[in-house]
């Protein structure tokens, strides 16, 4: 299984998780099987580059994101291709996955879904 996590930095399961996943410069992508780790660079219409983060995402075939929030396109598209996004993702990759792995993260649902471009509660998805 293939994991994705929007990061501020290109360090693997060291760096920090972005606060808001189409915004983020890098994509850190986790191999369940292998263990393997590989980051990739956001070349979506968002950073210059062409193409919704989500249908960019979507392509390399990743199965799960895990994130702090995402907006209600990135839900819509991630759905349409089988993909589980999870919220609450905090600090660094590591964390998220180890999270993720005890189930302490969030089920995303549309009605989750940042109301805007602009992440007004970095608190939002945490889960207490």
């Amino acid at each position: 299984m293939i994991l994705c996590f929007p990061t501020d930095g290109n360090k693997g399961l060291e760096d920090v998780i972005g606060q808001h996943f189409g915004r983020v410069p890098y994509f850190t992508l986790y191999d369940t099987e292998t263990k393997e780790t590989k980051v990739i660079d956001n070349m979506s219409e968002h950073t210059g580059g062409r193409g919704l983060p989500g249908e960019i995402l979507s392509s390399l075939g990743i199965n799960v994101l895990i994130c702090r929030g995402a907006g209600r396109r990135a839900l819509q598209i991630f759905g349409a291709n089988g993909i589980t996004v999870y919220f609450g993702a905090n600090g660094k990759v590591q964390d998220a996955l180890n999270a993720w792995q005890n189930n302490q993260l969030q089920l995303a649902m549309e009605g989750d879904a940042c109301q805007e471009h602009t992440y007004h509660d970095p608190n939002k998805h945490l889960l207490k």
